[in-house]
Order: C-alpha cells, then sequence, then structure tokens
C-alpha cells in the first residue's frame, strides 16, 4: 500500500493531484487544517493537509479481496494516525480530524464528485473545440464555392470592388476581341472604353465658362472647387471668379472666402436666384466662374429641383458631378441616378488617399456614360487635384501606377 500526505490550499487541488499521482482507486483518509511554519508560528495562513493512500497491487488480475483490502489499510491507517496522536505529533498545535468510516466516506463522495466536474469541464472544452474547427471548416468551403469556375481576371476584379454585373459585361466584351492578346491585355482595352478622360474628349467650342460643382454632402465639393481655383489662377495664370450657394453648411463660406483671400480672387455669396444673376454678371472679365453647390441627398427630389433652378439660371453646359471613390457601389447608381435632371456631363472622382482600391471609378464610369474631368487624391490646394488619361487611370486601377 502507498500512502501520501499532501499540504495544499482547497480539496480541489488536493483531489486533482491525489487523481493525478496515486489514480483514481486512491482513498482520502484523513484531512484537517494545519498553520504554516513561520515566525514562531505567526504570520502564516492555515493549509489543509490531506492524507490518501492506495494499494500497489491494483494493477494486473482483479484482487479477490479488494474490499477486505481496502478496508484493512484503512484500519491500519487509522492506527497510525491514533498513534502519532498519542506520540503528541502535530503541526504547530492543530489537532487533526478524527478518522472514521462516515469521514472516508464523505471523502470518497467528494472525490468523485470533483472528478465528475473535472470530466464535465473536459468534455465541455472538447465540444467547443469541435464546434469551432466546424465553423473554419464551413468557411474554407464557402470560400472555395464563390471561387469554384471562376477565371483569375474574374476573382481580381471582384477583389478590387467591381460591380458583378459589370464584370460579367467586361468578361462579354473580352471574348469577342479578336486579337491575340493576353487576358490583362483585354481587360485593358475594355477598362480604356468605359474609363473616358475629358482630356481626350472631343471638347465644344462653345463650352461655358462657368463651371458648377454638384454632388451629394461629404464628397469634397468646396475642397475641390479651392483646387480648380488655384490650378486655374495660380499655376494658369487664369482670372478666376468663386460663387457659393451653400450656406447651409457651418463653415463653408468662411473655408473658400479663406481661400479666395490668400489667392486674391474676387468671392461671392448667393442665397436667391436673383443674387446668382448679378453675382454671374459681376465677374463677366473673369476666364473662369466656379460655383460650389449645397450638398443635397439624390434621393431629395425637392432639393434637387431647387438646385436645377439655380444651374439654370446661369445657364452652362459645364456641370461636374462629384463623387468619392468610397461610396458604396449599391449607393453609385443612386446617386448617378438622382442627378441626372441636373445634366450634368463630367465627372470628378475625389478621395482616392482614402481607399486601397479602385474598382468603384469603373462602376462610376458605366453608370454615368461621362467622363472623368479631374480626380482628387488628398487635402492639399491646389496640389492635389489631376486631369488623367484613360490609360493613366486604368493603370491605377490595375495597380501599376499609384497615387
Amino acid at each position: 500500500m502507498i500512502i501520501k500526505r499532501y499540504i495544499v490550499n482547497s480539496m480541489n487541488e488536493a483531489v486533482t493531484r491525489i487523481r493525478y499521482e496515486l489514480g483514481k482507486d486512491a482513498v482520502i483518509v484523513s484531512q484537517r487544517k494545519v498553520r504554516k511554519k513561520g515566525l514562531l508560528g505567526f504570520f502564516s495562513k492555515k493549509v489543509l493537509e490531506v492524507t490518501a493512500a492506495v494499494d500497489n497491487n491494483k494493477s494486473g488480475t482483479k484482487n479477490i479481496k479488494k474490499k477486505e483490502n481496502v478496508e484493512e489499510s484503512i484500519q491500519a491507517i487509522k492506527n497510525i494516525m491514533n498513534k502519532r496522536l498519542e506520540e503528541g505529533t502535530n503541526y504547530n498545535g492543530e489537532n487533526s480530524v478524527e478518522v472514521n468510516d462516515n469521514s472516508v466516506k464523505r471523502t470518497e463522495v467528494l472525490f468523485d464528485e470533483n472528478y465528475k466536474s473535472l470530466l464535465d469541464k473536459s468534455n465541455e472544452n472538447l465540444i467547443n473545440e469541435v464546434k469551432e474547427m466546424k465553423n473554419i471548416l464551413g468557411q474554407i468551403v464557402k470560400e472555395s464555392n464563390l471561387t469554384i469556375g471562376k477565371s483569375k481576371i474574374q476573382l481580381y476584379l471582384e477583389k478590387i470592388d467591381v460591380e458583378d454585373k459589370i464584370i460579367e459585361k467586361m468578361i462579354n466584351e473580352m471574348k469577342v476581341i479578336p486579337e491575340n492578346i493576353t487576358d490583362k491585355e483585354k481587360v485593358r482595352k475594355v477598362m480604356e472604353r468605359i474609363v473616358v478622360s475629358k482630356s481626350e474628349a472631343i471638347k465644344s467650342e462653345n463650352e461655358s465658362n462657368i463651371i458648377v460643382l454638384v454632388g451629394p454632402t461629404g464628397v469634397g465639393k468646396t475642397t475641390t472647387i479651392a483646387k480648380l481655383a488655384g490650378k486655374m489662377s495660380l499655376l494658369e495664370n487664369k482670372k478666376v471668379g468663386l460663387i457659393t450657394i451653400d450656406t447651409y453648411r457651418i463653415g463653408a463660406v468662411e473655408q473658400l472666402k479663406t481661400y479666395a483671400d490668400i489667392m486674391n480672387i474676387p468671392f461671392k455669396v448667393v442665397l436667391t436666384i436673383k443674387e446668382m444673376e448679378s453675382a454671374v454678371e459681376s465677374m463677366n472679365d473673369c476666364d473662369a466662374i466656379l460655383i460650389d453647390t449645397t450638398g443635397r441627398s439624390s434621393k431629395n427630389t425637392m432639393q434637387i429641383s431647387e438646385l436645377r433652378a439655380f444651374i439654370e439660371k446661369v445657364n452652362t453646359d459645364n456641370v461636374h458631378l462629384v463623387v468619392s471613390c468610397t461610396t458604396k457601389n449599391r449607393d453609385i447608381d443612386v446617386i448617378l441616378n438622382g442627378y441626372k435632371p441636373l445634366n450634368y456631363n463630367n465627372i470628378i472622382i475625389t478621395k482616392l488617399d482614402e481607399t486601397s482600391t479602385y474598382g468603384s471609378i469603373i462602376n462610376i464610369c458605366e453608370g454615368a456614360k461621362k467622363p472623368i474631368s479631374f480626380i482628387t487624391t488628398g487635402q492639399n490646394v491646389p496640389d492635389d487635384i489631376k486631369s488623367m488619361t484613360s490609360k493613366e487611370i486604368t493603370n491605377l486601377i490595375l495597380g501599376e501606377d499609384s497615387i
């Protein structure tokens, strides 16, 4: 028989150690609280002393007299403990708990309950691991199903956020290209057809010098019009006038007036249609008049109609719709269709510096069927605005160039 004594902080700790060292057949025969050795017995907390025993002859064939041996072993341990008590052997004056059959049964029950608790916890952890593995496998299968039967070109276009319906149209156009060229070159040809640059488009000789910027809130119209004003006045030496009707947004007027003062160009704030007419007349000697408008929701037809009245008053065919490159695909069509009553004929795409993919440019161009006049790549005035060719924009979309 093996008899071992354990000094532990709790019965759970004792059960775990006994089960690990002596096995599941071990029996707890006594337990008592003792005080660890310290300075004169003070300043030391009490711990639990547990004595356990196991019959070391249980391996191999079954012992017919198992019950008798266990009882004899327990009786032997009782005799040892009683002898120690008689001899006065204790720990810092703490008396041991009396060993009897009832205490043995209670500790055996406690042992079994703790073992069951540990087993249940182990099963729970195993079930959680299986569930996690199932979820991972399900995700892998789902991703595999999404890529089955798709070409590398199709997967790449999806990765850069080109709409599914446009991808399908592009692939169909690629199939009818007769040249013996690679798929990448075919994609380039299709993209260059979709992405039309205003710098390459046929310009009207009678194009108005009045440039109006329209678009939803938050796309950067005011900063973009300041960049255009700086580009024309500072870099192209043109005389430029600035007009704003954006009196709804706090700080918009002050922001544009600050830019106008820095560039030393005339600036007017317009509240009514009648004021718009007089403001334009006052800038007749300017090479270009730039008009900043209030951001309107494309779904609010009343606000769009109000904006249309201002544009019709200045009688211009040079209207630029400003769209952010970060706009969600499902919102692009809503914006393009909502602003159609304003008869915009150019697109300005902003905030290319705020995204890592440029597939939305394809979506905007395909939906609008209008040329791109400018793109903006940051907040710096007037540097971060560019007029790019279709080839340059295509290279940007394909990741061959960077902003």
